[in-house]
């Protein structure tokens, strides 16, 4: 095996899974946060935060699928639809330029568990989550599929572009 030609191919793999509804990062501490979520924020929306945990807990682990809107694959859209039809009852519209284009923006410092989080990944909007408190949202992601992550984490930092809120 020729190791100048798969070392290359790796690089672009690696790379590729990395992109899009991307990768799974592990939580970090408040103290790490460079910003700070609304006061008393968690506390007021506990309720919709537990629902939304409760379908997280049902589908933690469900794989990545483009397009997906089930138990048998989600994409990042798909799982935050899904949720909030599930948990608080709520249609979402299915995509996410879509959802940018719905809802009422919301400043990063006023974050409550339920609203929408979007990252720019490459230049553009292309993944979403569902903010839960503190630093951590819920999504759906190529690499592990249906997950909790930081918003401070490696790949997350810096990406968050937008957020949303749909009352």
């Amino acid at each position: 095996m020729n190791l100048r030609r798969v070392f290359p191919l790796l690089s672009i793999l690696l790379t590729l899974g990395l992109a899009g509804c991307a990768s799974n990062q592990s939580l970090q501490s408040a103290d790490q946060m460079p910003w700070q979520p609304a006061a008393g924020a968690d506390a007021e929306y506990s309720e919709t935060a537990d629902r939304l945990w409760q379908v997280f807990e049902r589908y933690e682990g469900t794989p990545y699928r483009y397009g997906g809107t089930s138990v048998n694959g989600f994409d990042c859209s798909g799982f935050i639809a899904t949720a909030f039809d599930e948990a608080l009852g709520r249609q979402l519209p299915r995509t996410t330029s879509q959802m940018l284009a719905a809802g009422d923006a919301v400043n990063h410092d006023q974050l409550r568990p339920g609203d929408l989080v979007f990252f720019r990944i490459k230049g553009k909007d292309q993944h979403a989550g569902i903010y839960m408190g503190g630093d951590s949202f819920i999504h759906a992601s190529t690499s592990v599929g249906v997950t909790r992550s930081s918003l401070n984490g490696y790949y997350w930092r810096g990406r968050l572009s937008e957020a949303r809120r749909f009352d």
